[in-house]
C-alpha cells in the first residue's frame, strides 16, 4: 500500500517538475523572441539614421537659415545612436519622427529642393523605411502582448514569478505630433 502511495507521489512531482520546466522553456522562447522582434524594429531604425546625414547634407546647400531644423534633426539622431536601452531608443525614435517631419514641411519653402532627384531619391528611401519600421513596431508590439500574457496570467505566472521574468515595453508613441509620419510630398 505505502507502495502505491509513493507512486503516486512520485507522478505527482514528475509532472508538477515537468510543468516547471516545460513553462520557463516557453517563457524562455518568449522572452528571446521579444528580444529578437526588437532587434528587427532597431535594425529599420538604424538604416533611418543612416540615412538622415546624407538627407542633411541634401537640404543644408537650400536651407541654410534654416540651422535650428537641422539641428534639432542631427541632435535626434545623436540621441538615437548614444541610447542605452530600448526605452531610450523609443523616446529617441519619436524625437527623430518629429525632426523629420519638421524638415520635410520645411522643404515645401523651398521648390528647388523639391525637384532635386537626390532630395527626391532619398525622401522615398526613408518612405520605405518608415512603412518597414511601422511593420516591425507591430510585430514588436504583437510578441510583447503574447509574452507580457504569459507572465502574467495563471498558472505560467507562478514560473515567471519564481524566475524573476519582468514585463517588457511596448513601442509606442509619446505624443500626438510623433503619431504622425514624415510627411512625404513630391
Amino acid at each position: 500500500m505505502i507502495w502505491i502511495v509513493l507512486g503516486v507521489i512520485a507522478v505527482i512531482v514528475l509532472i508538477l517538475v515537468l510543468y516547471v520546466i516545460g513553462t520557463y522553456n516557453n517563457l524562455v522562447g518568449s522572452r528571446n523572441k521579444v528580444k529578437d522582434q526588437w532587434a528587427q524594429v532597431d535594425v529599420q531604425l538604424k538604416k533611418r539614421v543612416d540615412l538622415i546625414p546624407n538627407l542633411v547634407e541634401t537640404v543644408k546647400g537650400y536651407a541654410k537659415h534654416e540651422k535650428s531644423t537641422l539641428d534639432d534633426v542631427i541632435k535626434a539622431r545623436n540621441s538615437f545612436k548614444s541610447a542605452g536601452s530600448i526605452e531610450e531608443e523609443i523616446k529617441a525614435n519619436n524625437q527623430i519622427t518629429g525632426a523629420l517631419s519638421r524638415l520635410f514641411a520645411l522643404s515645401e519653402s523651398y521648390p528647388d529642393l523639391k525637384a532635386n532627384q537626390n532630395f527626391l531619391s532619398l525622401q522615398n528611401d526613408l518612405k520605405d523605411i518608415e512603412e518597414k519600421i511601422s511593420f516591425a513596431r507591430q510585430f514588436y508590439n504583437d510578441t510583447v502582448l503574447a509574452y507580457n500574457n504569459k507572465i502574467e496570467m495563471f498558472p505560467s505566472n507562478i514560473i515567471a514569478n519564481m524566475f524573476n521574468f519582468k514585463a517588457s515595453e511596448f513601442f509606442k508613441v509619446e505624443n500626438e505630433e510623433e503619431r504622425e509620419a514624415p510627411k512625404v510630398s513630391f
